[in-house]
């Protein structure tokens, strides 16, 4: 087996996929369909609507409600401004801010955004200016 890919089920696909492609800078030709494939250095992210993949599987699952904090998508910038930079740019772009940028003691900065569905996303770097 290869690893290859993220999914996750989300309220709002088009919401979700808006937000991936003009905030977070994914590329994708997603047409309006059930799910959405969406790419980005190499790596794939998919999107199922929560409903569409309940009818499609015939079970229930639960979601957790809020900020998710059972995983996180991240994303490395080449230097530590640009996560201050990026962290104001995807706020301001309508990301729900978690955690503001910090220099960590293990040598990294990093900060916390949201999604529309409160996914955690990541921004980080280890490339002090």
């Amino acid at each position: 087996m290869k690893f290859n890919t993220v999914g996750l089920f989300v309220k709002d696909i088009a919401r979700t996929v808006a937000f991936y492609r003009d905030v977070m800078g994914l590329k994708t030709d997603w047409n309006g369909g059930d799910n959405a494939d969406l790419f980005g250095d190499g790596v794939r992210l998919i999107l199922y609507g929560r409903k569409d993949f309940e009818a499609m599987t015939g079970r229930s699952y639960a979601y957790p409600a809020g900020t998710n904090g059972t995983m996180e998508l991240a994303f490395d910038v080449p230097r530590f401004s640009d996560v201050d930079r990026e962290y104001r740019r995807v706020t301001a772009a309508g990301a729900q801010p978690v955690f503001p940028p910090t220099t960590e003691p293990w040598g990294q900065r990093t900060c916390y955004v949201a999604d529309p569905d409160g996914n955690l996303i990541e921004i980080g770097s280890f490339g002090k200016e």
